[in-house]
């Protein structure tokens, strides 16, 4: 069964000198504030849609990792991904780097390797985001 999930924007103003919130709405967990300001040059307390995107790469390469480890038999202790999504004014989101650290008892560091591999080229926000480079740092902790 397919699961659509829900976030809201609400701008108002010019794209400059206004400012916006984007809300959560599937899971009523948050609501963050966004302005061009944190797109373009970064400012505390206010987030932007790369880093919104970050944090759903980095959840779904997680999740993709962790599914693929066990479909070979290895329960992960902890898997950590921090993806850095990159925007340059005038082009745009290009790229996404995946930093990996994980516990896996049982498993070589070439291993792990190639399963994070599998899990970049294979995660649902990786296919999505086929248009920009994604590279990957992955190694055991």
């Amino acid at each position: 069964m397919a699961l659509t999930s829900e976030a809201t924007t609400v701008w108002t103003g010019s794209l400059l000198e206004g400012s916006g919130t984007t809300r959560l709405d599937s899971s009523k967990l948050a609501e963050f504030a966004i302005d061009w300001k944190a797109r373009a040059e970064g400012e505390a307390g206010v987030t932007n849609p790369e880093e919104l995107l970050g944090a759903a790469h980095s959840a779904c390469f997680s999740m993709a990792l962790s599914n693929i480890l066990g479909k070979a038999g290895h329960t992960p202790e902890s898997i950590q991904t921090t993806a850095a999504v990159t925007f340059q004014p005038g082009e745009g989101v290009t790229g996404s780097h995946l930093l990996v650290s994980a516990r896996v008892p049982g498993v070589t560091e070439a291993e792990f390797e190639a399963f994070a591999d599998e899990a970049k080229a294979n995660c649902p926000i990786s296919v999505a985001l086929g248009g920009i480079p994604i590279t990957i740092e992955a190694e055991l902790a």
